[in-house]
C-alpha cells in the first residue's frame, strides 16, 4: 500500500526551497549594496579632489556632517544656506541619517587618514554660491541654464508654468454646466497641477491637458515645473525643503495670476511627491483651495521610527528586485553614485537624446525620458530627502489643517503601483474619513493617469462640480501660516 508523508513534512519540503532562496536573496543583497558602500566613500574622496580644483566654492557633501549639528555645520553656515531654518531639514540628507556598518566604518578609517575634508570650519559660514549653478559635473547647455538669463533677482526664481486658458464660447456659458439640474457654477475654475519627482509639467501638459480639451475646455490650467527639475531655476544655494517649493509656486504662479486676489480660488491635482507639496499649500492658503486631488501620495502612518526614516526605508529599500525598487535605493543611500549618475546621464542629456532617437526613429523624444534628465544632482538629492523623506513629518498637521478647513480631498492609487504602495492611500484615508478613494485595477505608479487621460479628465470634473458646491468652513490663512 502506497504510503504518503505527513502534512508536517509535507509542509518542510514544501517551504523550505523558498527560504533557501529567501537567504540567498538576502546575502546577495548585502553584497551588492556593501560593493556600493565601497563604491561611495571611494567616489567621495575623488569628488573631493575634483571640486577642489575644478571649484573656487566647493560645495561640502554630507558624508562628514551630522544632522544635529554636532560635526561641524554652525549656526552662521545654516543661515547662510537655508534661511537658519534647520527643522525642515531631513535628517537621512546626512550620512547619519542613512546607517551603513560598512560605510561607517570605512568614513572612520577615511577621517583618520586624510582629515575631515567635508566640513567647513565651525565658525566660518559658507559663502553664498549662486554662481556655482551649474557646477561643472552639471549641464551647462542653452536649454538647461535658460532660467539665469531671466537675472539673479526675484524673476530669476520665477518656476516654468504652462497655462491652458479656457475656451472663450464654454467660458461664456459658465462653469460645469449641468442640463439635466439647469444648474452652473458662476465663476471660471482656476487648477494647479504638481508633478512628482523627477518629472516635470509635461505630465500634466502632454497629457491630461491635451486629452481633456471637450472636457476642461471651461477651466484654466496650470501645470508648474518644481523649483529644481524641468525648465524651471535651479539653484545651488537652496535646500529644495518643502517650503521652498511652496514658496516657489506662491512666487511663480499664485501671485502673479491673480489667485490670491478677491474671492479667487483653486483646485489642486498632484502626483506621488507632488502630493506632499500641494497638501503643505492647501494648509497655507486653506481658504483659497476649493478641492485636493492626490494620486499615487506616499503617506505612512507615524511609529517609533522618525517620519522621515520610515519614508526612506519604504520608498527606497535595499532590495535588488524590483530594478524600479534598486535604482530608488541607489539614487536615494548613496550620495557619491548619485552624481555619478547625473553626471553620466542628466550632463550629457542631449547625447543619450540623439541615441534614443535614433534607435527609435522617432524624432520627438518621448516627455517621460526627457524629464528624467532635467535637474541637478543638487535639486534631486535635497528634494528627495527634504520633501519626500523630510516632509513626511509635517504631513499630519497639514492633514489636520485640511480636516478643520473642510476642503473636499480624493484619492486615486493604482493597484500595481510598484513605487508606493497602494497601503499609503489607505492609511491616508484612515486619516481622512470624508476623503474618496478610488484604487485602480491594473495601474501602477504612472499608468494611473497616463493611458486614461480623458477619464481621469471627467473624474476631475464631476469632482470639482461637487466641490463646488460645499459649504466653506472660514478658516484664515494666517492661523496655518504661523508653521511656515
Amino acid at each position: 500500500m502506497r504510503t504518503f508523508p505527513s502534512s508536517g513534512r509535507w509542509s518542510t519540503s514544501t517551504t523550505w526551497p523558498r527560504r533557501a532562496a529567501g537567504a540567498a536573496s538576502t546575502a546577495l543583497a548585502s553584497t551588492v549594496f556593501a560593493v556600493l558602500d565601497v563604491a561611495d566613500v571611494i567616489l567621495c574622496f575623488v569628488y573631493a579632489l575634483l571640486d577642489g580644483v575644478l571649484e573656487d566654492n566647493p560645495v561640502h557633501c554630507y558624508c562628514h556632517r551630522s544632522y544635529d549639528d554636532d560635526d561641524g555645520i554652525s549656526e552662521a553656515t545654516a543661515a547662510a544656506v537655508d534661511g537658519g531654518d534647520h527643522e525642515e531639514v531631513s535628517d537621512t540628507l546626512y550620512a547619519h541619517g542613512r546607517r551603513s556598518a560598512v560605510r561607517d566604518a570605512l568614513l572612520g578609517l577615511l577621517r583618520l587618514v586624510v582629515g575631515r575634508r567635508g566640513a567647513a570650519p565651525p565658525d566660518e559660514p559658507m559663502p553664498p554660491c549662486k554662481w556655482r549653478s551649474p557646477r561643472w559635473s552639471d549641464c551647462a547647455c542653452k536649454s538647461c541654464v535658460a532660467w539665469r538669463g531671466a537675472g539673479e533677482g526675484e524673476a530669476g526664481g520665477r518656476l516654468h508654468v504652462v497655462v491652458k486658458e479656457p475656451d472663450r464660447k464654454a467660458a461664456a456659458g459658465g462653469r460645469f454646466a449641468d442640463a439635466a439640474a439647469g444648474t452652473r457654477t458662476p465663476d471660471r475654475e482656476n487648477a494647479i497641477f504638481v508633478h512628482g519627482f523627477t518629472s516635470s509639467s509635461s505630465f500634466w501638459a502632454e497629457t491630461v491637458f491635451r486629452e481633456s480639451s471637450f472636457i476642461l475646455d471651461d477651466c484654466r490650467l496650470f501645470a508648474v515645473d518644481l523649483l529644481g527639475f524641468g525648465r524651471s531655476p535651479k539653484p545651488a544655494n537652496c535646500m529644495y525643503r518643502v517650503r521652498d517649493h511652496v514658496e516657489a509656486i506662491e512666487r511663480s504662479l499664485i501671485e502673479p495670476h491673480g489667485l490670491m486676489s478677491g474671492s479667487a480660488s483653486f483646485h489642486l491635482v498632484s502626483h506621488s511627491m507632488g502630493c506632499i507639496i500641494a497638501l503643505a499649500l492647501a494648509a497655507k492658503h486653506p481658504t483659497r483651495v476649493k478641492s485636493i486631488t492626490l494620486v499615487a501620495p506616499p503617506y505612512f502612518l507615524p511609529c517609533e521610527q522618525r517620519a522621515s526614516q520610515v519614508a526612506l526605508n519604504r520608498l527606497a529599500e535595499k532590495k535588488l528586485w524590483p530594478p524600479l525598487l534598486f535604482g530608488s535605493a541607489v539614487m536615494s543611500w548613496y550620495e557619491h553614485i548619485g552624481r555619478t549618475v547625473c553626471f553620466l546621464v542628466c550632463k550629457n542629456h542631449l547625447l543619450w537624446e540623439w541615441l534614443f532617437s535614433l534607435f527609435t526613429g522617432n524624432t520627438d523624444v518621448d516627455f517621460r525620458v526627457r524629464d528624467l534628465t532635467k535637474h541637478t544632482h543638487h535639486s534631486a538629492w535635497h528634494t528627495m530627502h527634504n520633501v519626500i523623506c523630510g516632509g513626511a513629518r509635517l504631513q499630519d498637521a497639514n492633514l489636520e489643517a485640511v480636516v478643520a478647513a473642510g476642503i473636499p480631498v480624493q484619492v486615486v492609487h493604482g493597484a500595481d503601483d510598484q513605487v508606493v504602495p497602494v497601503e499609503c492611500s489607505r492609511h491616508l484615508k484612515a486619516k481622512l474619513p470624508r476623503a474618496k478613494l478610488s484604487v485602480m485595477d491594473r495601474r501602477d505608479h504612472s499608468t494611473v493617469v497616463l493611458g486614461r487621460e480623458r477619464d481621469f479628465a471627467e473624474e476631475l470634473k464631476v469632482f470639482w462640480w461637487s466641490a463646488a458646491s460645499r459649504s466653506p468652513v472660514h478658516v484664515q490663512d494666517a492661523d496655518v501660516q504661523r508653521r511656515y
